[in-house]
């Protein structure tokens, strides 16, 4: 009599299954990487702690020779206000991003709170982290 049953069970592991899934969230990664992009000048900002959430909105930057940029889109001061607005007209989220870098003086910051007061945004100081 053969008391053996058909069904062998192989002690050995198939890691053909895992490699597939391994290689498609290498390429998930890699393609929702190349997706994001900074709307940002390069300005070195002045140093502190905590971290800002930019997915959203409309970076106000100031660089040292006090040039105003929305965005990469340099704007002249006295028109700042129409341009912002009209950046952010239709938009539920009205916040901008403060991006002053080292140097610019605290008045030129304090004109576009001022800006974003008057209008009911709400504002972010960008820093560089420590």
């Amino acid at each position: 009599m053969n008391f053996r049953g058909r069904n062998k069970v192989s002690p050995d592991f198939n890691m053909s299954s895992m490699t597939d899934i391994v290689f498609l969230l290498l390429i998930f990664f890699m393609i929702t990487s190349t997706m994001v992009t900074t709307n940002a000048l390069d300005l070195v900002l002045p140093k502190a702690k905590g971290k800002t959430d930019s997915n959203r909105s409309v970076a106000v930057s100031i660089d040292k020779n006090m040039i105003f940029y929305i965005d990469k889109t340099k704007v002249d001061e006295l028109a700042l206000e129409n341009q912002l607005l009209s950046v952010l007209e239709g938009n539920e989220n009205r916040s901008i991003i403060v991006r002053a870098e080292e140097g610019v003086p605290v008045e030129k910051v304090v004109f576009v709170l001022d800006i974003a007061n008057r209008n009911q945004l709400k504002t972010v100081l960008a820093v560089r982290p420590q």
